[in-house]
């Protein structure tokens, strides 16, 4: 999810020199997934630490800094787009610097230099804590040199690292590794972010201590393969032992793991989720495909029946779990009968929510060169159908809550009605998975509130505060369909 350039009333705005004296502005814009978010709050930090002023004014910005994602072909395109809308400030604002850092710069240095003009610097993913540096390079040079700043390993911060935070308050994301030890067939992050690189616990549960410090009430635990936390550190059960320690900081209300590969899931690591309460019952495990022949294509470990019996098993051992999941369709090689089994799996699975993408081509990556490409219109309506499916089983999910009375996290007002609050249960994501409009009751974000549910739609919830009395304002179906369930 992209966010606009920072402005004052998101990221906080501090009026600074830099180092010569020379007051300078920064535009800011944050493209990609919340593992980009985090590198752009800690650059964001790093500038301000520096002297650099922030703008939510592009025209009033020297330098603009755009953090690109470079995932799959609409992230791609999506950053491209944002380079070349911004490097028209060079003729219409004051911009005198446009730098593109992140993931695409890191995969495509020399190209996006060469293709374009508009650029004067790219910034890899291991140069992040030297943005400040970079910016003055560019800045005080004369003759203006157009410039690549890449370096390996990618920079993994630490608990020391300032951070400007992005969004609300009391949520925050931790990074709690880079990189990746997989060999996923249709995935370019190891060439982008390299192998993986975890960061000691200590260093993890000082940051969350300092957020929760902050009034951070629900930390999301990411990386590229949470569940593999720690193998770098010659930690056995990485996860679970970090979990434990995170549970100890009191003041943290919601501890959330994203990415768990579904691989070396233990009996001791899903205990641990069930028992623990401050331990979301959460579980986000991309699948990818059910079909044996598609999953080997891909280079997933495990087949179907592993995988049956791995969502059998965490329900079984967390009552009540909450289960997302993602699939790609259109992978080289699907045929009708590979995605047949896939749509009638999501059916009978029955996930609370499910993502699904479409293939696209990485270059460098093995599937990349294999055959049986597919049509990018069936990839369309292979996306649809299954869609179609998953959307019965949410709004199925989603009506079973009615009645009942969930702890919610408040999230502020709601943009779509000044009359309504907006929160979330333990079971909702932030930003992917929908949201519990509250119509009655005052209640500032970060507090939590016990929601009496009244009425659900597909991904969203609408209730009152337990106990309230008298007649609420009507949610309008606008309201509540507004959601698509996060599909990213």
């Amino acid at each position: 999810m992209g966010h606009p350039l920072i402005t004052p009333r998101r990221a906080g705005t501090k009026r600074a020199s830099t180092k010569k004296g020379a007051t300078t502005k920064i535009g800011f814009v944050n493209l990609g997934c919340s593992k980009n978010q985090v590198d752009s709050e800690v650059m964001l930090g790093t500038l301000v630490n520096e002297g650099f002023e922030l703008t939510g004014d592009p025209k009033k910005a020297e330098v603009v800094i755009i953090n690109t994602c470079g995932f799959i072909e609409e992230a791609k395109q999506e950053s491209i787009d944002a380079i070349l809308e911004h490097g028209r400030l060079k003729k219409d604002g004051i911009c005198r610097v446009l730098i593109a850092a992140g993931c695409l710069a890191q995969r495509y240095q020399g190209e996006l230099l060469k293709e374009l003009p508009e650029l004067d610097g790219v910034v890899g993913t291991g140069e992040f804590g030297n943005i400040a540096d970079i910016c003055r390079d560019l800045l005080s040079s004369k003759r203006h040199p157009r410039r690549l700043w890449i370096s390996q390993p990618p920079y993994l911060y630490d608990e020391m690292a300032p951070r400007m935070r992005l969004g609300r308050h009391h949520s925050a994301y931790i990074k709690i590794a880079e990189g990746c030890n997989r060999n996923c067939a249709f995935c370019a992050i190891p060439l982008m972010r390299g192998k993986q690189r975890s960061r000691s616990i200590e260093s993890i549960v000082g940051e969350a201590r300092r957020l929760a410090g902050e009034g951070v009430k629900e930390i999301n635990l990411i990386s590229q393969d949470t569940v593999n936390y720690g193998v770098d550190l010659g930690l056995r059960h990485g996860l679970a032992s970090l979990l434990r320690e995170l549970v100890k900081v009191k003041a943290l209300h919601w501890i959330r793991p994203f990415y768990l590969y579904p691989q070396q899931v233990t009996d001791e690591l899903l205990d641990l989720y069930a028992g623990e309460e401050r331990i979301t019952k959460y579980i986000d495990m991309p699948l990818q495909h059910i079909s044996d022949r598609m999953l080997k294509r891909m280079h997933r470990l495990g087949d179907r029946h592993a995988i049956e019996r791995l969502v059998e098993r965490i329900r079984e051992r967390i009552p009540g779990v909450f289960f997302r999941t993602a699939f790609i369709v259109g992978f080289p090689g699907e045929t009708d009968q590979d995605f047949e089994e896939l749509a009638r799996y999501v059916g009978d699975a029955q996930f609370d929510r499910v993502a699904a993408f479409l293939y696209s081509d990485e270059e460098q990556t093995p599937a990349a060169s294999l055959d049986a490409k597919i049509d990018r219109s069936v990839m369309h309506a292979r996306r649809n159908e299954l869609l179609s499916v998953q959307e019965e089983i949410a709004s199925a999910k989603n009506r079973a809550y009615i009645g009942t009375t969930l702890e919610v996290l408040i999230d502020g007002r709601s943009e779509e009605s000044e009359y309504l609050l907006e929160g979330r249960h333990q079971r909702l994501a932030p930003e992917i998975d929908g949201v519990v409009y509250i119509n009655d009751g005052m209640a500032g974000a970060g507090t939590l509130v016990h929601v009496e549910v009244t009425d659900a739609a597909m991904y969203d919830l609408v209730g009152r505060v337990a106990g309230a009395h008298g007649n609420a304002p009507s949610v309008s179906k606008h309201v509540l369909t507004g959601k698509t369930g996060g599909y990213r």
